[in-house]
């Protein structure tokens, strides 16, 4: 008698393991304008626009350790990451529905704590908190955040739409989050070993920042809005720039190059990574968690983004044969491979 073949989730990755459980699912209803694949589905509305959903998890002990993670920072960053999904779709989000999974271990002053997160995002965003759900965990937390957006049909951007000679553009600066997680991963190695020792981060305010508390680039969105300009292509980075960038090749049946002199990392990410004894460009390019925008434009639209202090290009688009590579400063090329963020 033969055995029965088996497969482990990560032979197949996050996005593979997409492809594989959804295989047979069709798009059925005529208002279903896009469905498994990108940032946000999108769903035709009366008024002429669009919907935009998005959902996340975030698991402790995957996600998150609350040995260093202020639930109140927890609430904001559990918004933030599902908003920034719609700002990827080129759109801009109305409403959030939160659902959480707790053990006994919460009290409803710890939950308070969580939702004080909540209300200060959607406050800082805009956005309505209009539905959820609370049930309990037999271990540790778990919060499902809905965002829901809207955009014009023709102003909607996808992954797949990166052309040959598309410039690649970045919003911010990268690997910054990676490093503040280094950060805080240290102190609780130094506490655990000594209960004494108390964390020091005064210093790396930046970088701890940008880990727990991130933003999404609303702004960019309405920049983009106020300069007549959409992207060809665009998603969010979270799970790092090299494997983000892999994505929209993928969709878009293109190469690209990225140029390592080009890619923005902070000074605080820079002499933190070298004191780490890491390569800062490594970090910027499979940290992730990032949350910043990395689109493609059409290469004459670059005079519109070329004053602004926090878009960077950092490459073009080449042809699908010519594969995702990275031209070095010293003028080699190697291929990018993706390296960031893996979800199994």
């Amino acid at each position: 008698m033969s055995e029965i073949q088996t497969t482990t989730i990560d032979q197949l990755g996050e996005f593979g393991l997409i492809d594989h459980l959804t295989r047979r699912f069709k798009l059925i209803n005529p208002t279903t304008a896009k469905g498994i694949g990108d940032d946000a589905a999108v769903i035709h509305a009366d008024n002429g626009k669009r919907i935009l959903v998005s959902t996340d998890l975030l698991i402790e002990g995957v996600h998150f350790d609350l040995m260093y993670t202020p639930l109140r920072h927890l609430g904001y960053k559990a918004i933030v990451v599902n908003l920034s999904d719609i700002y990827a779709m080129n759109g801009h989000p109305k409403q959030v529905t939160v659902s959480i999974a707790i053990s006994s271990r919460f009290t409803v002053e710890a939950l308070d704590e969580i939702y004080e997160g909540i209300y200060h995002a959607c406050q800082a965003y805009g956005v309505d908190l209009i539905g959820g759900d609370t049930t309990s965990s037999s271990k540790g937390l778990i919060i499902s955040v809905t965002a829901i957006g809207e955009a014009e049909d023709e102003k909607i951007v996808y992954r797949n739409g990166a052309k040959e000679g598309n410039l690649i553009c970045v919003t911010g600066d990268l690997g910054a989050a990676y490093l503040g997680l280094q950060l805080l991963e240290r102190e609780k190695r130094l506490f655990l070993e000594n209960p004494e020792i108390q964390p020091d981060l005064d210093d790396q305010k930046y970088l701890v920042g940008r880990q727990l508390k991130p933003e999404a680039r609303k702004e960019i969105i309405e920049y983009f809005e106020e300069i007549g300009l959409k992207p060809t292509a665009m998603m969010d980075l979270s799970d790092g720039l090299s494997s983000d960038m892999i994505h929209i090749c993928r969709q878009s049946a293109v190469g690209c190059e990225l140029h390592e002199s080009r890619i923005p990392v902070s000074e605080d990410a820079y002499n933190q990574a070298l004191t780490f004894n890491m390569d800062p460009i490594t970090c910027a390019l499979n940290g992730g968690e990032d949350y910043e925008l990395l689109f493609t434009i059409e290469s004459e639209d670059e005079t519109k983004i070329a004053n602004h202090p926090y878009i960077s290009v950092i490459g073009q688009i080449t042809a699908q044969q010519e594969g995702c590579m990275l031209l070095t400063k010293g003028g080699n090329r190697h291929k990018i491979t993706a390296q960031g963020w893996k979800h199994f």
